[in-house]
C-alpha cells in the first residue's frame, strides 16, 4: 500500500465526520480555552515585569533650553522696559 493511497482512504474516512458538524454548534473547546488563558497569563507576565522594569529606571529629564536662558539672566528692575535692555 502505497502512502498516497493510505492518505487517501484515511481522507475518506473523515469526509461523513465533515459533513455531521453543524457550523452553528462548533465551539472552541478545551483546547481554545487553554490556549487563550496560556495567552492571557503570558501578557499578564509580561506587564508585572514591565512595570517591574520602569520602576527601576532612574530617568532625570534635562532642563529646558529656554528656560535655562531665562534663568541665567539677570533679573530686570522694577519698572525697567525688559524690551529695552
Amino acid at each position: 500500500m502505497s502512502a498516497t493511497h493510505a492518505a487517501t482512504q484515511a481522507l475518506t474516512q473523515f469526509v461523513p465526520l465533515a459533513a455531521d458538524f453543524d457550523k452553528n454548534k462548533v465551539t472552541p473547546g478545551v483546547l481554545g480555552f487553554l490556549v487563550f488563558a496560556a495567552l492571557a497569563v503570558g501578557v499578564w507576565m509580561l506587564m508585572k515585569s514591565m512595570n517591574r522594569h520602569m520602576g527601576r529606571v532612574n530617568f532625570e529629564e534635562a532642563p529646558d533650553p529656554a528656560e535655562a536662558k531665562s534663568a541665567a539672566a539677570p533679573a530686570a528692575a522694577p519698572g525697567a522696559d525688559p524690551k529695552r535692555s
